[in-house]
């Protein structure tokens, strides 16, 4: 981490008037957001000295909150990223019939580059490998039959739609199926358009940021974690088209089974691609803040349970009515702020609980959960110690919430401790409304899911006013400026949020057992975590 820019005194929470309207809870709750989301961090861009700043904040209020530093070697575990950006437009040629032709960059096709070379310049033959999944426990593999070595893998945006719909997203990781396909001998990637995809996020909105920057974590030896086969292309449906001409395996036949939901046709296609691209390199130092809190067990507190949530945000970008400050109120800054209440609760109940506590404001979640992933590989503590994760990640609070989603519970034994928490504190725990956004794999926790750990992330759910509350931040305020502190802000539901939370994190450190998963459970069976098999 490069050195911190302001005095820990000086960052301490934004004095409150004394003629506030709101309770000491509700005002404690939104002086960390106020600080936190002011312009002066600039959305706390991961690896930019805006996100130093918010990282002092948070150890230093870790500090007053009763915590001890919970890194190697103080409040900082360093996290060293390695940025990729694209230095120009690039280029596509799809040969085919004895013609080439020129593919149009931001029509046919758009680039969602990741961290790898500098350059690449590459010639390959298509194979169209469906959904690109390979899954022996589901029985599922796309390159049966298919000769792909030394080729470039087509295969469609989103995952499979048959299985359940968090196993579903976790099949549908990108960088998965690119590791899956460099098994593979693969040499690149082009993802297609799906029928899903296209309905959430089509080629024409992701062209919108091409030229953002990939971001990877370079492990202990210095080397950039294994992102697999480079991915060259987003192609469209209009892209997808040419690709597919002339060859047997026709793209309406394939597009019509997606939509269906049934099995895709695969083959090799009549085509060869040829691409060009630029990237401009670099190793940034962004740290992961990490608070303890020493259990009183003797015999429990060697284990440890873990309060997760992302402190970074996108940083500055394209104006949006004279604003280019993406200030993260929402997402994330008033889910650190929850983290910080839940450890001044713990320091206000006096005695500690039995099993430590480790608080992890983490980095680069918006750059693909790198902070997390970093963390959650190379934890501050023993591997093993770690038995649970409770994330805290963008609640949505411009409403008074009636009811919770809990991502992730109902997979361990955190499950029935989650929906007893949420029923003490008066509501009650309800399905995933929208299993199509894909957000068990797009946020903190799963990362500790991989490394087999037990984990629930809890969000404000449909009830009441939330359904048409989330939709209306999703659309007006998500990842744009707008997601300010003046937003219509409910912080009696924030602190009902910080209350659930503490009381999950409470009952996980102080019950007799570590949380167990589900046996049989999909994805503690995958990673061999406790009692699954």
């Amino acid at each position: 981490m490069r050195k911190l820019l302001l005095p820990l005194l000086l960052l301490a929470a934004p004095a409150i008037a004394a003629d506030s309207p709101l309770g000491a809870e509700e005002a404690a709750l939104r002086a960390h957001v106020a600080y936190l989301a002011s312009d002066a961090l600039r959305g706390r861009e991961a690896g930019t000295p805006d996100y130093d700043k918010a990282a002092a904040y948070v150890a230093e209020r870790m500090r007053a909150a009763g915590l001890r530093p919970g890194a190697k070697s103080g409040w900082f575990q360093p996290v060293p990223l390695v940025v990729a950006k694209p230095s120009a437009e690039p280029v596509m040629t799809l040969t085919g019939a004895g013609a080439a032709r020129t593919l149009a960059f931001g029509t046919d096709y758009t680039l969602r580059s990741t961290p790898g070379a500098a350059a690449i310049d590459l010639s390959a033959p298509v194979v169209f490998a469906g959904y690109g999944v390979v899954d022996p426990m589901l029985g599922l593999d796309s390159y049966r039959g298919l000769d792909v070595r030394g080729k470039i893998v087509a295969m469609l945006y989103s995952g499979p739609k048959g299985p359940p719909s968090e196993v579903a997203a976790h099949l549908g990781n990108r960088a998965d199926r690119a590791r899956i396909a460099a098994a593979r001998g693969v040499v690149g990637v082009v993802f297609i358009e799906s029928d899903q995809s296209r309905g959430i996020i089509p080629v024409s909105t992701i062209h919108r940021n091409w030229d953002a920057r990939a971001v990877t974590w370079a492990g202990p030896d210095g080397r950039p974690r294994d992102g697999g086969a480079p991915t060259l292309a987003v192609m469209s449906w209009e892209g997808a088209a040419k690709l597919f001409a002339g060859s047997k395996l026709n793209w309406a036949d394939v597009l019509a089974a997606d939509k269906a939901g049934g099995a895709v046709p695969t083959g090799a296609l009549a085509a060869t691609l040829a691409t060009r691209q630029r990237f401009t390199l670099e190793r940034l130092p962004s740290s992961n803040v990490v608070g303890f809190l020493c259990g009183s067990d003797p015999k429990l507190r060697g284990e440890y349970i873990v309060l997760s949530g992302h402190l970074d945000h996108i940083g500055v970008t394209r104006p949006v009515n004279g604003d280019a400050i993406n200030n993260g109120a929402m997402d994330n800054a008033i889910g650190i702020a929850s983290m910080l209440e839940v450890a001044r609760r713990f320091q206000a109940g006096g005695k500690a609980p039995k099993r430590s506590i480790l608080f992890v404001a983490v980095t680069a979640e918006e750059k693909g959960l790198i902070g997390s992933d970093y963390f959650a590989t190379y934890p501050t503590v023993g591997k093993n110690a770690v038995v649970a994760n409770v994330n805290l990640d963008m609640p949505i609070l411009t409403y008074r919430f009636r009811d919770l989603v809990a991502f992730g519970a109902d997979r361990s034994a955190i499950g029935p401790i989650t929906a007893a928490a949420a029923r003490a504190q008066g509501f009650a725990l309800v399905p995933d409304p929208e299993p199509e956004q894909a957000s068990f794999v797009r946020t903190d926790h799963y990362s500790f899911v991989r490394q087999g750990v037990p984990s629930v992330s809890l969000s404000p759910g449909p009830g009441g006013d939330g359904a048409a509350a989330t939709a209306r931040f999703l659309k007006t305020n998500y990842h744009q400026p707008g997601d300010q502190i003046d937003q219509p802000i409910d912080w009696t539901a924030g602190v009902n949020f910080v209350r659930v939370n503490h009381a999950i994190a409470k009952a996980l450190a102080d019950a007799p057992d570590r949380p167990r998963w589900v046996k049989g459970d999909y994805f503690g069976t995958l990673y061999k975590g406790p009692m699954a098999r």
